[in-house]
C-alpha cells in the first residue's frame, strides 16, 4: 500500500511540466523556446486524469514560446486558460520546489531545450529525486535533452540500459538544423547507454521503460502523458 507521501497517493496528484528558458535558435537569428503543443496536449491529459499541473523552467519567469500555428485550437485554449497563463507568466526554478510533492516530471520539447536542459543541474537533480521516490520522468521530442546528463544518486545515467524515443537524427536533418543544434539528441543518448527506438518521421512513437516515458516528436506528446498516467495509476513499472 502506498504511503501518504508516495507519488501515487491522492495527496501528491501533481505533475510538473518542465520548460526551456532558451529563446535563440543558435546563430540563425530565429527564435525558439518550448513547443507549445507539447505542453498543451499533456496538460489536457493530466488535468482530465485529476492531476494538478505546475510548471518549472531553467531560469524561472516567463519562458519563450514556439510552435503556435494559426488554427491550433488546442494550443490557443491552453494559452488562454487564466490559471495556465498566470503560471506561465512566472514559472519557478527547480530549487524553489520540493520533489516529494510531485508524481511526475514531464520535460516539454522545443529546440531551446537543446541549449539549456543538459546543464540545468538543479532541474535534472529534481527529476532524479522524483524518479527515486517512485515517480515518473517523462519527456518528448527534444525534451529528452534533459536526460543527457541526468544521473541517479548512484552516479549512473538514468537512460543507461533503457529504451527511449527521441527526436531522431533524420528528423533533425529534415528540418535543416543538424548543423545548428549543439549536438544530435539520438546520437548523444546512445552514447549515454540508451537504446533509441526510432519510428517513422513525424509519426507517434513512444516508449515506457521502468518509469521513464519518452516520445519521438510532437505527435507523441499526448501519448507520453497517457502512459505516465497509466503507470502512476497502476503503481507498476512499464
Amino acid at each position: 500500500m502506498s504511503s501518504p507521501s508516495s507519488p501515487s497517493s491522492p495527496s501528491s496528484l501533481k505533475v510538473l511540466l518542465a520548460l526551456t528558458s532558451h529563446g535563440e535558435l543558435g546563430d540563425t537569428g530565429r527564435g525558439t523556446g518550448f513547443y507549445v503543443p507539447e505542453a498543451a496536449h499533456p496538460h489536457e491529459v493530466f488535468t482530465k486524469a485529476g492531476y494538478e499541473v505546475d510548471f518549472v523552467s531553467v531560469r524561472g519567469g516567463s519562458s519563450p514560446l514556439d510552435g503556435v500555428e494559426p488554427g491550433d485550437e488546442d494550443s490557443a485554449r491552453f494559452l488562454a486558460d487564466p490559471e495556465v497563463a498566470a503560471k506561465l507568466a512566472d514559472t519557478p526554478t527547480a530549487d524553489r520546489l520540493d520533489p516529494a510533492d510531485y508524481s511526475a516530471v514531464y520535460f516539454v520539447g522545443g529546440h531551446g531545450t537543446m541549449w539549456d536542459f543538459p546543464d540545468a543541474t538543479d532541474l535534472t537533480a529534481f527529476a532524479a529525486a522524483v524518479y527515486e521516490h517512485g515517480g515518473v520522468v517523462a519527456a518528448v521530442c527534444h525534451g529528452p535533452s534533459a536526460l543527457v546528463n541526468l544521473r541517479l544518486s548512484d552516479g549512473t545515467h538514468l537512460v543507461d540500459g533503457k529504451e527511449v524515443a527521441v527526436f531522431t537524427n533524420d528528423e533533425e536533418e529534415s528540418v535543416g538544423l543538424t548543423e545548428v543544434v549543439p549536438f544530435l539528441l539520438e546520437t548523444r543518448l546512445t552514447e549515454r547507454g540508451a537504446t533509441v527506438r526510432t519510428g517513422p518521421m513525424w509519426a507517434e512513437n513512444t516508449v515506457a521503460d521502468a518509469r521513464l516515458v519518452t516520445g519521438q516528436n510532437p505527435a507523441s506528446a499526448a501519448r507520453v502523458a497517457e502512459l505516465t498516467v497509466a503507470i502512476l495509476a497502476s503503481g507498476t513499472e512499464a
